[in-house]
């Protein structure tokens, strides 16, 4: 493998990292710097200002690689990484926190200069294989992420965002001695209405047809922030978890689902179909639901994760089932649209989320993965409605 791509996947992996060992200590944080015990709020509003920052910093980032090289804005966006993990490792107060998570949030839309990146340097015959490399290696820092943060955060809670801070400042070496530039930097101005994150969504939107996909599409993405957003909070409420033991659940999370996606979609799918594969995930996920709601021992929750993994079916299937909703010609736009609502999902559901936990919290902790279920189940009827086209022969 060609070195630079090694950088880029190792910065890909990064980003992962740095989202998951938040998750188990940032309750313990919070509560060190705001001085109260009810932090859910303030955690669903920095994972909210997080996807905000990658939501409005994706395009512009992308932009500026065009108009400047891939090289400098991942080096910034490296830099940026380092700097937003030392903010947290010593931050006194809450602003400064929300200062380090807002920059955490820029810095990580690099996603979007990355896959340019990849795209420069690999043919076309190399690229899907090349990608899906890139998402697995988001997986895996995604499963090390939460137990490397909960480990650390035991011995002491700001050291993992020291640990962080270390291996980003490493990758942004690393990147400045063998990242070469993939592209000569552009001559064009840098179109200012491409910068707009709801353009392509309100193109779409016009097209009614396509809403029912595009809601459920929303639907599954709002329920995966409550894990994000509330697991931490609860696995300490409900069961008194440490930071790894908190870590240990969310990386099992993570090892089950990511199992699930690579082999059980495409059997599930020629099986049962896409419509049945989907519906197939939301149950097993909310039977999962059920159990951690009324869970009173913390060993139940990793005994459900199995049918907790059946729901890795129904998101691959979702996107197949996405595929035929319009013709190859308004593919690519179709997929930012869908791009578009998982990142405004990641906005809106944290602030829900833990709003209502703060609510439920001092009487039923596990009463959130109940409003987790209801979301899934408003997601059936959609489902269920939604107008097959028919798959297109091989070759057609």
């Amino acid at each position: 493998m060609k070195r630079p791509l090694i950088v880029i996947y190792i910065a890909i992996a990064l980003d992962a990292v740095g989202i998951g060992l938040v998750f188990p200590i940032l309750p313990s944080v919070l509560e060190d710097v705001s001085h109260t015990k009810d932090v859910a709020p303030y955690i669903g509003a920095m994972i909210a200002l997080y996807a905000v920052m990658q939501f409005v910093f994706a395009p512009v980032l992308g932009a500026l690689s065009d108009r400047l090289g891939r090289r400098p804005v991942l080096l910034a966006s490296l830099a940026g990484a380092s700097v937003n993990y030392l903010l947290m490792a010593i931050a006194p107060s809450l602003w400064m926190l929300f200062l380090a998570r807002a920059i955490a949030g820029l810095s990580s839309a690099n996603v979007s200069v990355a896959n340019a990146y990849i795209t420069d340097v690999t043919p076309e015959d190399k690229r899907a294989r090349r990608f899906g490399l890139m998402n697995a290696m988001f997986g895996l820092g995604f499963i090390i992420g939460p137990i490397l943060g909960g480990a650390l955060g035991d011995q002491w809670v700001r050291l993992p965002f020291i640990a962080a801070a270390a291996l980003n400042a490493g990758n942004f070496l690393l990147a400045f001695f063998v990242l070469p530039e993939s592209r000569a930097p552009g001559r064009k101005p840098i179109d200012l209405a491409a910068l707009d994150p709801l353009r392509p969504l309100r193109s779409v939107l016009a097209v009614k047809s396509l809403l029912p996909i595009i809601i459920v599409f929303l639907l599954f993405s709002a329920t995966g922030e409550a894990y994000g957003t509330c697991w931490a909070l609860w696995g300490k409420d409900a069961f008194d978890w440490n930071g790894l033991q908190i870590g240990l659940s969310l990386g099992t999370f993570g090892v089950c689902q990511a199992l699930a996606q690579a082999f059980l979609p495409g059997p599930a799918v020629r099986i049962f179909g896409e419509r049945a594969a989907v519906l197939i995930g939301v149950a097993g996920v909310s039977i999962a639901l059920l159990v951690m709601a009324f869970a009173t021992e913390g060993w139940m929750i990793f005994a459900i994760m199995p049918v907790f993994a059946l729901g890795g079916i129904g998101v691959p299937a979702l996107q197949s089932l996405a595929t035929r909703q319009v013709d190859g010609s308004r593919q690519g736009q179709f997929q930012g649209v869908l791009a578009s609502a998982v990142s405004l999902a990641s906005i809106i559901a944290p602030l829900a989320f833990s709003s209502l936990y703060f609510v439920v919290r001092a009487r039923w902790p596990g009463a959130i993965w109940l409003s987790v279920g209801v979301v899934y189940v408003m997601a059936v009827p959609v489902v269920l409605g939604l107008r097959l086209k028919a798959p297109k022969p091989a070759g057609a």
